[in-house]
């Protein structure tokens, strides 16, 4: 591990440091070249937008460009640490969009006193940008964070830690359930956690046809329950009419589990309780809720996956942001809606499907993949992401009203 720790640190800090960089697109070699990329050339643009403010699309970058906005109070599982020390992982995360959409993307860091100031200097910038991508934001001040940003933004807002993880979960959940010969419809859900990822992965289940009275949601007292006074509002919408107070109540019968909470937190005698062939989606990182070895060695019927890379099945956001993001800014959607994320969910889905090419078997390491236990959701690396989930998310927007240019246009 202390190998490891050297390694990141050495990447991250050389040759230079920091993992992104601003490139310039125009040529800037001759006087020439400087008067048309300045003065007197750029007042030629400046025109035409003052006249035509749709303009800023033709001659600016606002139209492939992703701000990533964090106010560092919920990085990774490290928790609250502050803006600076949230810079690596927003960096990281214009990186991705950069290596899988071909997106510019640029990290923000705000420092703020109070929930309406975050949102006041986010959405007093947000024209700079083509979307803005929210990350590690903690709950419940995410919700409203992104909800009142989304009404006063014209481009798409998404706060990832929440969506991303709800659309490849239910990618991956819907196969999965399909393999083990269940109805979404049916199923008990049993969600370890209930901040912003949990909340956001049981509602977008919710809308791809799971029951709200089938699901369990669990935080540190327990079970979320309607005889509960302690509940937040977000919370409230999962508190059950039932006498179950653990998980071990929960989990009885249950068909599904997932978890968005902490390491080790599902033990192997829980595991035993829940239905024939149950699902476990064990998504805490880097430790999951119960290791897939102790898992697989409890029951031998059960589809898993987890966060980490080194097991069949992760659930990774990088299946889907950068690729939500491509198709919502080819067509200028001013939001990115619920049909924008089930037509995600089901172009994610449909891909795992699919014969794998030899290109992502020799990236995975693998010699082969085949739709099964051990393959519900595409890896990262596959090439059909990008084009696939793309236009599915544009043809949504299209669809739903939200894109202001045809995709004929793009």
């Amino acid at each position: 591990m202390s190998d490891f720790r050297e390694q990141a640190l050495k990447y991250h800090a050389e040759p230079t440091p920091g993992k992104i960089s601003i490139e310039i697109s125009k040529p800037a070699e001759t006087v020439r070249d400087l008067a048309l990329a300045y003065s007197p050339g750029v007042a030629e643009p400046v025109r035409c937008i003052a006249e035509n403010p749709d303009d800023v699309y033709k001659y600016t970058a606002k139209g492939n460009l992703v701000a990533v906005i964090s106010n560092g109070t919920a990085i990774l599982g490290l928790g609250n640490l502050g803006p600076m020390a949230s810079k690596p992982v927003m960096e990281g995360k214009a990186l991705l969009f950069k290596r899988f959409a071909n997106l510019d993307s640029i990290d923000i860091e705000v420092s703020h006193r109070t929930t309406e100031e975050f949102i006041n200097t986010v959405a007093n910038i947000a024209d700079t940008f083509g979307g803005i991508n929210l990350e590690d934001i903690k709950a419940p001040e995410c919700f409203e964070i992104e909800k009142e940003l989304i009404k006063r933004c014209n481009i798409p807002v998404f706060h990832d830690d929440q969506h991303g993880t709800a659309i490849v979960t239910a990618a991956g959940m819907l196969n999965a359930l399909e393999i083990q010969g269940k109805d979404i419809a049916d199923a008990t859900i049993v969600c370890m956690g209930a901040g912003a990822a949990a909340i956001a992965c049981m509602e977008l289940l919710i809308k791809c046809g799971a029951k709200r009275e089938y699901i369990y949601m669990l935080d540190r007292k327990g079970v979320i329950h309607t005889r509960r006074d302690d509940l937040n509002e977000y919370k409230q919408l999962f508190a059950n009419n039932t006498d179950k107070r653990t998980l071990e109540d929960a989990l009885q019968g249950a068909d599904v589990f997932v978890g968005v909470s902490g390491p080790d937190v599902l033990p192997p005698e829980a595991l035993k309780l829940m239905a024939e062939k149950p699902v476990i989606f064990a998504c805490s990182n880097p430790d999951p809720e119960i290791k897939p070895e102790l898992a697989h060695a409890t029951r031998k019927d059960i589809i898993m996956a987890t966060g980490r890379s080194d097991y069949p099945n992760q659930v990774n956001n990088v299946l889907c942001f950068p690729f939500i993001f491509r198709g919502a800014l080819d067509v200028r959607a001013s939001e990115i809606n619920d049909e924008m994320k089930i037509a995600a969910v089901h172009a994610i889905r449909s891909i795992a499907k699919e014969p794998v090419p030899e290109s992502v078997l020799k990236a995975a390491e693998v010699s082969s993949l085949v739709f099964g236990p051990e393959y519900i959701i595409p890896k990262p690396m596959d090439p059909r992401l990008l084009p696939r989930v793309s236009k599915a998310v544009s043809d949504a927007a299209i669809a739903s009203g939200v894109a202001r240019i045809k995709r004929a246009d793009v």
